[in-house]
């Protein structure tokens, strides 16, 4: 059963230890500070923020603010010598630290809904409630005050008394308001938060929806409001949290998204056809696909891949070929040979936790054995100098680091839901749980600029389950987050480069695919987003996760192979797609649910056979060859002085590898009698790393 608050209706948000600070200036008793109860309500189809205190003895003549009538549900009464000092700037010019309260009256007006009672008792005189269609802004604290506080302003420039959150920070009450309203920052002043403002970045497919025709229909119930708000509230969770947001399903997103379309009318039942591109693109800011419509994209012609090879995997590497491969002092002999076996086989799991410290970068391939003994040694050491540093930190001194309190109830939430079906770290009290944390919690003492995003703990999980050491898990950890690091910045670039490289490689291998995701508008392959940032972690069972980061760790057998088993995987499930003529939201619904039911084995090789087959490919774009780190070279294009009519890649060499690769696996290649395509790629395209 839902909880009621005083004021009616379910309760949406509770917090104690509100305060407001009514000290005059010549006054300091303790009675100044009023400690209050903040809740946000739901109340018939109402949003309701209502504050009371918890003390009935206080004075109401030390209240403060005051204004015009009030549509809102509270009106304020201000003394006639104060009012003629108010104006619009009011706002910006209150520090809400200590404010200096002078005699104010105020009275209750009658609840909009017409429920609320009309007298008053003296426990009540200082509460105030207004439903948030009224509100117009809010303004924060500045940075570095002990505690945080809020001001909110109403739509008639009524500013109510500052809230000051003594227990806790504001961020929850914001979190909770952002579900039904959206939230900008005013460009004159960042501490105020604007209500409700069309911001482009965030919502401007749906400017539209939210204007005249739109609106009306919003008032006249056909669009839901609430759900709509609630679709745009979730793809900004996508920008500022990708990982929690994308683990929700988009699909859950969509239907909210389509039913406030759609509205009653049957007539209505159908997707608007571009606003959903153009809101998806929005979510990561500076990303565009649809490249064939941008400017600075080549067009390349007539590209032949030619016959895909039948590619076959081996054994896992065993413990005995490793060690035969390892000389008296405990070097790896042939590293180019045992990374192919890895890239081909994967590893037995007795061997993974010594193989792994070589794949991740932790022990150097060329070391011998009392070489690696002395850099664990070293790294121990500086491993617990760093944890030491955050178990060190007293109750008081976390109260006054925001970012340390944040990042420890970041990963205590994520530890807590991490694998726990998983025997190593399933039940309470697990000490696998415990290592989690610890190991998380010192990471942020090593990259603190980045400290804790969540989908890290992903991450970490396998890794401490192999090492099922904490030192080493740890190293292991940074290693890969170096690898990884981009994925989870602010700005999400490595996030906004993987989708644009995905979409050029797809579309090489086929334009006919390409063409139907775009005209469902899924052209942004954000059904990949998940993929891409934890590396497929949700998408396989924990053990075949084990064996597809072991192979992609070797780097074989070109750059970026990870976007190639996005692509293995995305044509396996092209017939059933186009087929089925699923939509948007049925094509984002399907890669969702594949979740746990693809084969790593099979993926594998049809990763490996496309990779071959582009190897082998004499027209390769330039762009393809930079994405997968094949040697540079020209690309002749239409403008050209050649005086062909004709615009084709010219070939680009394979690595020494890549050679032997082709020698030992690629079957023979063979013409098809394709029509030609069209394929967009473009000469900018990020390089993560050199080739």
């Amino acid at each position: 059963m839902a909880a009621v608050g005083a004021a009616g209706g379910k309760i949406i948000y509770e917090q104690e230890g509100v305060y407001i600070h009514s000290s005059c200036a010549k006054t300091n008793d303790q009675d100044s500070l009023i400690s209050g109860i903040l809740r946000v309500l739901e109340k018939d189809a109402e949003v309701i923020v209502d504050w009371r205190p918890l003390d009935d003895a206080l004075d109401s003549s030390s209240i403060r603010y005051a204004g015009k009538d009030s549509s809102s549900v509270v009106e304020w009464t201000q003394a006639p010598r104060e009012r003629a000092n108010r104006g619009v700037e009011h706002l910006s010019s209150y520090e809400a630290e200590w404010d200096m309260l002078n005699t104010v009256s105020f009275k209750k007006k009658p609840h909009t809904n017409g429920d609320a009672p009309s007298h008053r008792n003296e426990k009540s005189k200082w509460s105030f409630l207004f439903s948030l269609t009224d509100l117009k802004s809010i303004k924060q604290n500045k940075k570095g005050m002990g505690w945080s506080y809020l001001v909110f302003c109403l739509k008639d420039d009524v500013v109510l008394p500052a809230l000051h959150f003594h227990q806790g920070d504001s961020k929850l009450l914001i979190d909770s308001l952002e579900k039904y309203v959206v939230l900008c920052e005013s460009p004159q002043d960042k501490r105020i938060l604007l209500v409700n403002c069309q911001n482009k970045s965030l919502s401007q497919s749906f400017e539209n929806l939210l204007d005249e025709p739109a609106y009306g229909l919003i008032q006249a119930g056909l669009l839901d409001r609430r759900k709509l708000l609630w679709a745009i509230h979730h793809w900004k969770k996508i920008k500022k949290d990708p990982y929690t947001a994308t683990m929700v399903g988009f699909s859950k997103v969509t239907n909210y998204i389509f039913d406030s379309l759609r509205g009653s009318d049957p007539s209505t039942h159908q997707r608007p056809p571009s606003e959903m591109a153009d809101f998806l693109s929005d979510a990561i800011p500076g990303l565009k696909i649809n490249q064939q419509e941008e400017p600075g994209f080549e067009v390349i012609t007539r590209i032949d891949l030619g016959e895909r090879p039948v590619v076959q995997r081996r054994e896992p590497v065993s413990l005995e070929e490793w060690t035969k491969n390892t000389d008296s002092e405990g070097r790896i002999l042939n590293v180019e040979n045992m990374k192919q076996m890895i890239f081909r086989g994967g590893l037995s799991h007795s061997l993974r936790k010594q193989a792994w410290k070589f794949l991740l970068g932790y022990f150097p391939w060329d070391s011998t054995k009392e070489e690696r003994t002395q850099l664990q040694k070293q790294k121990t050491d500086e491993y617990f100098r760093m944890k030491l540093q955050w178990k060190s930190v007293s109750e008081e001194q976390e109260k006054r680091n925001s970012r340390l309190r944040d990042y420890r109830s970041l990963i205590e939430k994520d530890v807590n839901r991490t694998d726990r079906t998983n025997k190593f770290y399933e039940g309470q009290d697990n000490p696998g749980l415990i290592l989690l944390h610890d190991i998380l919690m010192t990471y942020c003492m090593y990259d603190f600029d980045l400290g804790y995003v969540q989908g890290m703990s992903d991450l970490l999980s396998p890794l401490l389950y192999v090492m099922e050491n904490e030192v080493d898990a740890f190293w292991c950890f940074a290693s890969y987050m170096d690898q990884m690091h981009q994925n989870f910045e602010e700005q999400m670039q490595g996030m906004k480069t993987q989708l644009i490289q995905l979409s050029t490689l797809l579309r090489l291998l086929d334009s006919g695919f390409c063409s139907y995701l775009e005209s469902q508008d899924s052209g942004y392959l954000y059904f990949c987003f998940r993929w891409l940032l934890i590396r497929f972690k949700r998408e396989f069972s924990f053990l075949d996760i084990l064996r597809l980061w072991e192979v992609m760790w070797t780097e074989l057998p070109c750059k970026n192979f990870h976007l190639l088993l996005c692509c293995a995987i995305l044509e396996s499930e092209k017939q059933q797609i186009m087929e089925k003529h699923y939509g948007f939201n049925e094509i984002l619904k399907h890669i969702n649910e594949l979740s746990m039911k693809i084969d790593v084995e099979d993926i594998l090789c049809k990763a490996e056979a496309i990779s071959l087959q582009m190897v082998k490919c004499k027209e390769l774009p330039q762009a393809v060859c930079e994405i997968l780190g094949l040697q540079e070279s020209e690309v002749t294009t239409p403008d050209s002085d050649t005086g062909e009519d004709e615009s084709v890649g010219m070939p680009c060499p394979a690595s020494a590898f890549q050679s032997n690769t082709l020698s030992a696996f690629a079957a023979a290649s063979g013409a098809r009698d394709d029509s030609p395509t069209e394929i967009a790629v473009s000469p900018n395209v990020s390089r993560l790393m050199p080739a």
